[in-house]
């Protein structure tokens, strides 16, 4: 597992804490999340917090840390993730990114914001990576959620196969499913995979759905990704294959505006991100999203936007972004 976030408001109805597990099957490149992207555990260095004690130079057998002007630089060919100069390290600026929970002792974790949930109506959300890979332990953690009485979510790619996604479907009372772009050419060159089986697997989910109320919901999520995925005919067609699959069982079709502040994650993992640099949407740009997807053929009244986008000084745009968050 990655890590947990409480107080989540963007995975799901209410105050929730999520559950982000580590491996995923895409590669996005403009994932928020690369951390998450490999299955093992991995050491990264923050600089704001390091006291130069100096005490992890001695304790990496894999050699894999070195010192220059006051920076610590991690070669990840050589770091096994053993975590022995995080264990080291007195001001927490080695943080190692991965851990194990039994199903029970993230259960017992989780619970202690039930009184977050109770209020809020919130609950809790496990996210990725990819949990379609971790099904069987998602299934078991959720299950012992529900047996609690907390809501329960999962946020899926729907890459996996379609009898792992049934399972953690079922074992949750909401899915939320990324569909990124509807051409499955452009899919493969800004995820690293075509979306054939995403397409398959929504579909599928949909027909079980019906057949047995379960999950009860289901909300589709579509980052808007500037010079990707934000464009009339992707959204267009997301929108028709919804409308021709999907009717009547989305509530909720969230367009989520491009966050630019992934950067700092990227240069502790030791890379560069594509969209470095790249700037907010503007709140014109996400209103006229709105206006394609609702045009696309779902009931407009699921399509949703969320997130930050650019402060434009002019009142009517400053009203704008205002109601689009």
């Amino acid at each position: 597992m990655l890590n947990i976030q409480r107080m989540s408001t963007e995975d799901g109805p209410g105050l929730r804490t999520t559950v982000f597990l580590k491996g995923c099957s895409l590669a996005c490149s403009w994932c928020h999340n690369p951390e998450a992207v490999t299955f093992e555990p991995q050491v990264v260095w923050h600089a704001s917090r390091c006291i130069q004690s100096k005490l992890c130079d001695a304790v990496c057998d894999a050699a894999a840390l070195t010192r220059r002007d006051g920076a610590v630089a991690i070669d990840f060919a050589r770091c096994t993730g053993c975590g022995d100069c995080v264990r080291q390290c007195p001001s927490a600026a080695l943080e190692l990114l991965g851990r194990s929970w039994a199903a029970d002792e993230l259960a017992d974790e989780v619970a202690k914001d039930a009184s977050y949930f109770e209020t809020s109506g919130g609950g809790v959300t496990v996210s990725g990576g990819e949990p379609g890979l971790r099904d069987a332990f998602v299934a078991r953690f959720l299950g012992r959620c529900r047996a609690r009485g907390f809501h329960t979510a999962v946020d899926t790619s729907g890459m996996c196969s379609f009898p792992a996604l049934r399972i953690i479907a079922e074992s949750a009372d909401l899915v939320l499913y990324d569909l990124k772009e509807i051409d499955s050419d452009k899919h493969r060159v800004f995820t690293g995979q075509p979306n054939a089986k995403i397409l398959a697997n929504l579909a599928e989910l949909a027909a079980h759905m019906r057949a047995s109320g379960s999950p009860r919901a289901l909300w589709i999520r579509t980052p808007l990704i500037p010079g990707a995925t934000l464009d009339d005919e992707n959204l267009l067609g997301i929108g028709a294959f919804l409308a021709h699959h999907c009717a009547g069982l989305v509530s909720r079709w969230e367009l989520c505006a491009f966050n630019n502040l992934a950067g700092d994650k990227y240069r502790r993992l030791g890379s560069h991100w594509r969209f470095e640099g790249e700037e907010l949407l503007s709140p014109e740009d996400l209103e006229r999203s709105v206006q394609i997807a609702c045009r696309s053929g779902v009931d407009p009244a699921i399509v949703v936007a969320t997130g930050r986008t650019r402060f434009l000084c002019d009142p009517a745009s400053a009203a704008l972004e205002q109601e689009a968050r």
